[in-house]
């Protein structure tokens, strides 16, 4: 299970990475793989939304289960993965690359420090299991 050391992370399982004031947000490999085959995304914020640290963002449903994705920093959403909905097995195959799902311009870049770091994240998925 990957978990990459430059991100940050969720108790619920999503990532953001961060460059300057912009975060790209997703889910992660352990989240992808608890779900099993993704066969749908709804990404529910659209560009331009104002989107506090918490709020829906997106909904995953797969052969198992259906989830909310919650965002990890509150902010500007300035773009959304037009293209996962068409192809949600990405989710699967791609969590950290092609699977992102929104970039928030960060309006309160200390909540960052409330998340998890790839060490922290590797111990709760261990007190999961």
């Amino acid at each position: 299970m990957k978990i990459p050391t430059e991100l940050k992370y969720t108790k619920n399982d999503e990532w953001i990475r961060v460059e300057g004031n912009i975060g790209t947000v997703g889910i992660t490999d352990y989240a992808q793989d608890q779900l099993s085959d993704i066969v749908y995304v709804e990404i529910i914020v659209s560009e331009g939304d104002v989107v506090k640290q918490g709020d829906a963002c997106a909904t995953l449903e797969s052969v198992k289960a259906a989830a909310d994705v919650y965002m990890p920093v509150s902010g500007k959403i300035i773009a959304v993965n037009e293209e996962l909905p068409d192809t949600p097995e990405v989710v699967n195959s791609d969590p950290y690359g092609k699977a992102w799902m929104v970039r928030v311009e960060l309006s309160d870049p200390s909540e960052l420090d409330k998340l998890f770091t790839a060490a922290d994240y590797e111990a709760l998925i261990q007190e999961k299991e």
